[in-house]
């Protein structure tokens, strides 16, 4: 079975994303732990969880994914901001855990012209500052394209980070196909090579889930513009290709391309005729 969803506002609750995403096709999503532009956080309602928990377990959905707000930079040359990353996500992993055994997402962050190797401490550092050994989160990091200062846009660098990591078991790669493409890696030419060099550095049992976004840009571009699928540079061939592959079919894909919700269910309903074929 294919595990797919979207990208779905948590606004109405955590019950009404389940229903949303049943009705349009999905068995999974993904949602942001709070604004993705700021630092406001949706208050816990446990009633409403524990309804979307039997929902979840009624219809067999794939894990969920939190995506932590865009605003955290724990690499940030700025003590200031690199203290609210530590505070978001102590706060964020405390809330998953309402949702248990799901994973939840970040991007590694930019050094701001510290330098990599600086970057790659700081992120570690926060990590195990706020892992414990009973959470039941997976916490993954996300591929990036490297745009500017970007520390993540290579396997080797996100390898250096889990290195790094106390609780490395709890950890993992959450892969962006538009990131990955527009950083350098040809998932359309030589998927089996990418996934390769992937497990070589990071590991392949590592790679939890996948955000499956078509790029606006060239491959190599190292710019960040989703694209439809099937409407960018990768295509729905590839698209095709990635989501039927042995070593990651069986992942949940989660789309966050440049959509709305019933464009999302048009989506998931051509990823699902192309599946198995």
């Amino acid at each position: 079975m294919l595990n797919i969803g979207c990208h779905l506002s948590v606004s109405k609750g955590y019950k009404h994303l389940g229903l949303q995403a049943l009705s349009i096709g999905a068995n999974t999503f993904q949602f942001f732990t709070r604004n993705p532009r700021g630092s406001k956080a949706k208050q816990i309602d446990v009633n409403d969880v524990a309804a979307l928990l039997d929902l979840m377990q009624e219809h067999q959905f794939a894990a969920l994914l939190g995506h932590a707000p865009y605003t955290m930079n724990p690499c940030s040359n700025d003590p200031y901001l690199r203290e609210f990353a530590r505070a978001v996500m102590v706060e964020d992993l405390a809330k998953m855990e309402y949702l248990p055994n799901n994973l939840y997402n970040f991007h590694p962050g930019s050094h701001v012209g510290q330098g990599v190797e600086a970057g790659i401490g700081f992120i570690a550092e926060l990590l195990n500052q706020v892992m414990w050994s009973e959470q039941t989160t997976t916490v993954l990091l996300e591929t990036m394209s490297g745009k500017g200062s970007e520390v993540g846009s290579s396997f080797d660098e996100l390898s250096q980070i889990l290195k790094k990591v106390n609780l490395v078991e709890k950890m993992g790669v959450c892969l962006d196909t538009c990131h990955v493409y527009s950083a350098g890696y040809d998932i359309v030419n030589n998927l089996d090579g990418v996934l390769e060099q992937f497990d070589k550095s990071i590991g392949i049992k590592n790679l939890k889930a996948i955000h499956l976004n078509d790029s606006m840009t060239s491959f190599n571009s190292k710019k960040d513009r989703h694209a439809l699928i099937g409407a960018g540079t990768i295509g729905a061939e590839a698209i095709a290709d990635i989501i039927n592959h042995p070593q990651l079919r069986n992942l949940p894909f989660y789309l966050e391309t440049p959509n709305d919700v019933p464009g999302y269910a048009q989506e998931i309903k051509l990823l699902r005729e192309v599946y198995g074929k």
